[in-house]
């Protein structure tokens, strides 16, 4: 009910993102000099800590580009531990790093850490501390940030890394979590740290089923979401419940694709037919808003009416050709 009642109530929003402007090269930041200088602010709490718990510190220096002070460091291993919010380990990655560290004989890429409760979270550097861990090491070379909520907002600068739709969009919901009761404010004010609306609602369904495969569903869902002007636990109430109607529509879908196997169709790209075939809005040439609830209704109506009968494999075939990911499961 509490759910319903705020979903009923929820404004959507999508802030526009500024327009770049153009900058000469070389006319924004700090210098080599001015970098190292002794300008730096020193945070003197943080650098007292960082010896209490065992740590040293190297230098202290300014960003070269937002002249933010960071405290290059070197921690306890045991100290530091990956933020709850940030994508699963992947061990093969692991292990892979852990190779290459000890062919090298070298560590050269600091993990980055906000001191939390006298443990240091890395929100990027997770692999590197585990197989760090893996080879026994005592201590981990860290820049040590002194504003907590870099933490969150690290996340946005992970986007070379490439992570997958899965990985991203548990990310986005456990720092949603995260975030729920520990600030003030609401969905729409931290749109930065989310990046994308959808992401939020797809990570809440892969938490209750981790194999859905959100890539047949994500253009239909990036059509229908906004960032909820919610407070924040309110607006994951509203999540949790389409990530609901949506896993109801995955299970109509999965009765469907199954269907279609059981006539001899083989296809990698089957769930993704079926989904395409349901989503009315490839129709809707505008960019105008759509609901959430409706949409998905509809959909679900349009899937216990499908008829695999008409179906033929000229159909699927044209789709396996600009489908993008395969389904998952």
């Amino acid at each position: 009910m509490a759910a319903k009642k705020a979903a009923t109530r929820a404004r959507s929003t999508t802030p526009r993102k500024p327009r770049r402007k153009k900058v000469e090269p070389g006319s924004k930041g700090l210098s080599a000099a001015e970098v190292a200088s002794e300008a730096a602010a020193q945070p003197t709490e943080l650098i007292q800590a960082i010896q209490q718990d065992g740590g040293q510190v190297l230098s202290v220096y300014r960003d070269p580009l937002g002249a933010h002070t960071v405290v290059f460091a070197v921690l306890p291993i045991d100290k530091v531990e990956p933020t709850p919010y940030q994508r699963d380990l992947s061990e093969p990655h692991v292990k892979r790093l852990a190779t290459a560290m000890e062919r090298l004989d070298r560590f050269l890429d600091p993990v980055i850490a906000v001191r939390k409760d006298g443990k240091y979270w890395t929100p990027n550097g997770n692999h590197r501390l585990n197989a760090s861990r893996l080879l026994g090491a005592k201590s981990i070379v860290a820049l040590v940030l002194p504003e907590e909520d870099v933490a969150y907002q690290i996340l946005a600068l992970n986007t070379e890394k490439a992570h997958n739709l899965k990985e991203r969009s548990l990310e986005v919901i456990r720092m949603h979590r995260g975030l729920t009761g520990s600030r003030a404010g609401r969905e729409a004010d931290f749109a930065n740290l989310f990046e994308e609306p959808s992401f939020i609602t797809l990570g809440a369904a892969y938490e209750k089923r981790p194999r859905f495969a959100a890539g047949a569903y994500n253009p239909v869902v990036k059509r229908m979401e906004r960032f909820l002007d919610l407070p924040m636990a309110e607006a994951l109430q509203v999540r949790e419940a389409r990530a609901n109607k949506l896993l109801e529509l995955d299970d109509a879908v999965a009765r469907i694709v199954t269907a279609l196997k059981d006539k001899g169709f083989q296809s990698p790209y089957l769930k993704n037919f079926v989904v395409a075939r349901l989503n009315f809005l490839r129709f809707k040439k505008d960019d105008s808003p759509v609901e959430f609830d409706p949409t998905v209704a509809k959909m679900l109506a349009s899937a216990q009416k499908f008829n695999v009968d008409k179906v033929n494999k000229d159909d699927i075939t044209r789709m396996g050709g600009g489908a993008g990911e395969p389904d998952e499961e």
